[in-house]
């Protein structure tokens, strides 16, 4: 079974209504849709905004439904020229850039008890979401993607982050999925197709391209689930 996040409903319903006879169930106060694409069996979770409630998501997920994958789909702000809106950034590993001990002299985004900064996303997955967004005709770029419970909207904010870890992206969950994955050794992926520039401009990019931009992204992981069945059989 995949397992696939949202933050937001705008970023699941297109997934949602890919999926056969969809039902759902409730655990943990968080609400749960189970249905297949094809015949790829498929839970997904609309987990909120932030990183608690998609650590939280996430940890329902793989208790309850033994996930052997779980993506998290979404939009995000670029920090690269290489990712216009509309592209798609792939995380080859996430990052949390408002997690700082560095007064202590810890790495900033450290993650303490388990000393690691950088979460590696699952590598064939990664082949695979990429090899599916350029038959898309998808621009992607494959790199960190940071996360933070801030929405970022100040250029001095996206340059320090582009400083410090070397990300591509910004959002606020996958940071914290990939951090609940790596205790629980489940394997994951990260996509954002861009919806601002984290920048100045950003609050007003995000509601004029947001929506348009989940789809997206939520089409990129239709057609990976579909190809991830066939390949299973």
């Amino acid at each position: 079974m995949i397992g696939i996040i949202a933050a937001m409903q705008k970023e699941a319903d297109s997934i949602i209504a890919a999926m056969n006879s969809p039902r759902e169930e409730v655990v943990g106060g968080i609400s749960f849709t189970l249905g297949k694409i094809g015949e790829c069996e498929i839970v997904l979770s609309v987990c909120g905004v932030g990183k608690v409630f998609a650590a939280m998501c996430a940890e329902a997920m793989i208790i309850k439904y033994s996930t052997s994958l779980i993506i998290n789909t979404g939009v995000g702000g670029t920090l690269t020229n290489e990712l216009s809106i509309g592209d798609i950034a792939i995380a080859s590993a996430v990052c949390q850039h408002d997690m700082d001990t560095t007064a202590i002299g810890d790495e900033h985004g450290l993650i303490s008890g388990i000393n690691q900064v950088y979460f590696e996303a699952e590598k064939s997955a990664i082949q695979e979401i990429s090899a599916i967004a350029s038959e898309m005709g998808i621009h992607t770029k494959c790199g960190i993607i940071a996360s933070g419970d801030i929405f970022v909207a100040a250029s001095e904010t996206k340059q320090k982050i582009i400083d410090t870890f070397g990300a591509i992206a910004c959002e606020m969950e996958g940071g914290a999925i990939g951090h609940v994955c790596f205790v629980n050794k489940i394997p994951f992926a990260v996509i954002r197709a861009i919806s601002d520039d984290a920048d100045g401009g950003a609050c007003e990019d995000y509601p004029a391209f947001a929506a348009k931009s989940a789809a997206v992204s939520a089409e990129l992981v239709c057609r990976f689930a579909q190809m991830r069945n066939k390949e299973n059989i």
